[in-house]
């Protein structure tokens, strides 16, 4: 997390001013449930795009794909979220044991095969097998060696059951002689997710449970999952959808803690303090660690992650079922669409970057609004952030491809010492004092482990102010502020935004501004790459300080909150800038500022000119006027307006001679050379005991993983291997193939390049016979599994664009940090 008001991203080039930097003058994006008439509106050219994925059998014919381009977006996930906590009824699922057994109550291939239409992979943890650092936790996720056996998870259930007092009477089962009875919130507005919640219903009905299925959509979910005491369990099981994440991650930090720790408010209770928490200390503990890069080696790192995804599988208060491979539609006369690793084409380069005949754009969306906009504790759903998206520049962003960081508008500097040095910190460094209430020179003899130097591109916000470092200063103010330990009676704690940002305040040496666009950031941070220390420090504003002022009173006055949790703990809005009636609140706010002359305190010294205040009240007192909400950003569009009544939003290009980029800058993303494994020379048989060397050729691929293990999963061999002229070999002794199994063993294969992390799979199955019975095999040229994964080459790399040689097991057909729900 930053050390920012908000947790997206942050950097900058030193860049010629450009006036407009997109292609069209305007988009607008239109509410289109039915995907079904969505893939004609893009057919038909009265869309251009659709921001959400088209079923796989409206597009199996060449005459269903007339006028269109298809692109495959990976990222996304389904997952189950399970209600542990006790309440006044019976919970079987407080249970670890009955939650572990859900993952094999579950048929993982039944969803990606039979529900998805074969556009996924099936996946037991929240690393797909395209994120980065999944090969790193691959082998420990293969010891559970999940597969579908309801037998299996029956017998579990029912020991558990039986040792907690219920009884089987008549099929059902019944604790203290009442039913046992199980609630399904189910996402009726996603085919996939109804499917799997009938389907999970079905099997838990088998076992004996009365179940219920409660049907609706997010906004429902907010209010009976995310938004009720989990001890009250009006829902047992939810079937959850991910979005994939803004940008591509290279190193995710976020992703254990987002999915399994309780401390980032994303776990039944969401650390609502009036509600049941789910607690895990130790998850806790080590995924902090990973947040905040306490740890002294990559391989450190990588062991963190094992332990919490480990953890976090065992625990299964989220189970994952698969990983999503959806098919995305352009008009085909549009051009300039990025297809981000992690993003998808609903990143925020494409429609900056995308080209039509028209000077506007019409984007289909399959929810207009489904939860509050504010940058503190809102656009917390896919729909709302893939337009924000577009509304800020970040200052810092990621290669869609690679996942490394890049500057945008904050060049930056890395000095450390880390991980076990430490740097001198010069004494009039500054630090918010939240007792005190003003900033406070960290004094002589202070240390860091790291300092960043930023140097900042200004331009002007959308209400036409020029940004300055004042806006910057009210920022690092607000998550110092917002971040501090909770005090009694405290109304600048927010139950879901302070744990959040309490630990990148935990790092926070100081900051000493420099001049007008040049900041010092000393933290007690470090990662083995520097440009993550610099993602961390990151002190690029998204909105004008005085907006966060007017927002900040509002919440502290108790007339809303700034996320979902505390609103609902208070009974209050859930502050949204882009409502009517809240942004009169922040009109009202900034009318009282401009009345009293209210110079805030986290700026009394420094510059204190009257006239800036006064113009910065006006301006933004003037565009609520005019627009109707009080979304003000710096990014290359502007928020025109919202209709609730046509279902719609229309942004406009912020056409300003200060705004840095020109249109077609990002045009350098537009294509990619992606990995490939082209040969791979595997006998039909191999001879247990004897060496065996497996040859490979590659293209645009720089280094293979992979792993050989037996049909039990027992490890064979695990390893790297650099690809050099395109070819590259693995060699096992004969004391490692003494170790395979007669019959099938397995081989996995991951071919990456160091500018594209998106690998090419290659998984099949290694055919063994002891020496001894080596005569009676010679017939033998392939097994079934194989063969049956080869039918499906074609399909794959069509789909992909990745030339996957083998056939993956489960593909027939075939997610900013944070992933966004669906």
């Amino acid at each position: 997390m930053k050390i920012l008001l908000i947790l997206f991203l942050a950097f900058s080039f030193g860049i010629v001013y450009a006036e407009k930097g997109t292609y069209v003058n305007e988009i607008q994006f239109i509410q289109y449930l039915d995907e079904s008439n969505a893939l004609e509106e893009v057919k038909n050219g009265n869309l251009d795009m659709y921001y959400s994925r088209i079923p796989s059998e409206l597009l199996e014919t060449p005459d269903s794909r007339q006028n269109l381009d298809v692109f495959y977006v990976t990222g996304g996930s389904y997952s189950i979220l399970v209600n542990p906590a006790e309440g006044g009824q019976f919970n079987p699922f407080s249970n670890q044991e009955i939650r572990f057994a859900l993952n094999y109550l579950i048929d993982r291939k039944l969803v990606v095969d039979e529900l998805m239409g074969g556009y996924g992979i099936p996946m037991v943890s929240n690393y797909g097998p395209y994120d980065p650092d999944y090969l790193s936790i691959l082998s420990e996720i293969e010891k559970f060696h999940f597969r579908y056996n309801p037998e299996y998870a029956t017998d579990v259930i029912s020991k558990i059951l039986t040792e907690k007092g219920a009884q089987k009477t008549g099929g059902k089962w019944y604790h203290g002689n009442k039913p046992i009875e199980i609630t399904i919130f189910i996402r009726n507005d996603d085919p996939i997710r109804k499917s799997i919640g009938e389907i999970l219903s079905s099997e838990l009905e088998k076992i004996g449970f009365v179940v219920h299925k409660d049907f609706g959509d997010l906004n429902k979910a907010y209010v009976t999952v995310y938004g009720s005491n989990p001890s009250d369990l009006k829902w047992n099981l939810y079937t959850e959808g991910w979005a994939g994440r803004s940008a591509f991650v290279k190193y995710d930090s976020l992703g254990p803690a987002q999915m399994y720790a309780p401390w980032f408010s994303n776990m039944p209770g969401f650390n609502n303090p009036s509600y049941w928490n789910y607690k895990n200390p130790s998850l806790d503990d080590t995924t902090q660690k990973i947040y905040s890069g306490n740890f002294t080696s990559a391989e450190e790192r990588k062991n963190l992650i094992r332990d919490a995804v480990s953890e976090g599988v065992r625990e299964s208060v989220r189970v994952f079922l698969a990983s999503k491979i959806d098919p995305y539609v352009v008009n085909k006369r549009i051009s300039g669409v990025i297809n981000d690793f992690g993003g998808g084409i609903t990143n925020r380069l494409t429609p900056i970057n995308a080209r039509s005949n028209d000077d506007s754009l019409k984007i289909g969306v399959k929810q207009i609004y489904q939860g509050a906009w504010n940058p503190i504790g809102g656009l917390a759903d896919a729909y709302s952030k893939n337009i924000w998206d577009l509304l800020y520049d970040p200052g810092i962003f990621k290669n869609p491809y690679s996942g490394e960081n890049f500057s945008v508008r904050e060049n930056w500097k890395v000095e450390t010492a880390g991980p076990n040095g430490r740097l001198d910190v010069p004494p009039d460094t500054i630090i918010w004092d939240s007792a005190l209430q003003k900033w406070t020179n960290v004094g002589p003899g202070i240390t860091a482990t790291s300092k960043v130097t930023f140097d900042l591109t200004w331009g002007n916000w959308h209400s036409g102010q020029k940004m300055d470092m004042k806006d910057v200063l009210y920022s690092a103010y607000f998550s110092s502020e917002w971040g501090s330990a909770q005090t009694e009676n405290d109304k600048t704690f927010d139950s879901s935004y302070s744990p959040q940002a309490s630990q990148s305040q935990k790092t926070l040496v100081g900051i000493r501004p420099i001049d007008d666009h040049t900041i010092e950031v000393y933290v007690n941070y470090w990662h083995f790459d520097d440009s993550e220390i610099a993602d961390w420090a990151s002190v690029w504003p998204v909105v004008p300080w005085e907006i966060v002022a007017s927002m900040e009173k509002i919440v502290i006055d108790g007339k809303a909150s700034f996320s979902r949790t505390d609103a609902q703990a208070k009974n209050l809005n859930w502050l949204s800038l882009i409502v009517p009636r809240d942004a009169l609140l922040v009109k009202d706010a900034l009318r009282d500022f401009q009345k009293t002359k209210y110079i805030p305190a986290a700026l009394l010294p420094f510059d204190n000119v009257v006239q800036h205040y006064d113009s910065r009240y006006e301006s933004a007192i003037k565009w609520i006027g005019d627009k109707n909400h009080a979304l003000i950003s710096n990014g290359p569009f502007y928020l025109e307006n919202y209709s609730p009544e046509a279902r719609a939003i229309t942004i406009r290009s912020f056409d300003d001679p200060t705004y840095p980029f020109e249109a077609g800058y990002w045009k350098k993303f537009e294509n990619v050379s992606l990995p490939k494994i082209t040969k791979i020379d595997l006998p039909p048989q191999i001879i247990i005991g004897q060496p065996l060397e497996i040859p490979i050729k590659t293209s645009d691929a720089t280094q293979i993983y992979y792993f050989v293990s037996t049909g039990a999963g027992e490890e064979v061999d695990i390893g790297t291997l650099d690809v050099i002229d395109n070819a590259a070999k693995i060699t096992l002794s004969a004391a490692q193939t003494q170790k395979m199994m007669p019959g099938g063993n397995d081989l996995k294969l991951y071919a990456i390049s160091e500018s594209v992390l998106k690998p090419d799979i290659y998984t099949t199955s290694v055919f063994a016979v002891s020496s001894d019975s080596q005569n009676h095999t010679q017939t033998v040229t392939q097994n079934p599994a194989k063969a049956e994964k080869i039918e499906n080459i074609g399909l794959v790399s069509i789909i992909l664009g990745i030339a996957i040689i083998g056939a993956i097991v489960y593909v027939r057909k075939s997610r900013a940090r944070m992933q966004k729900r669906r």
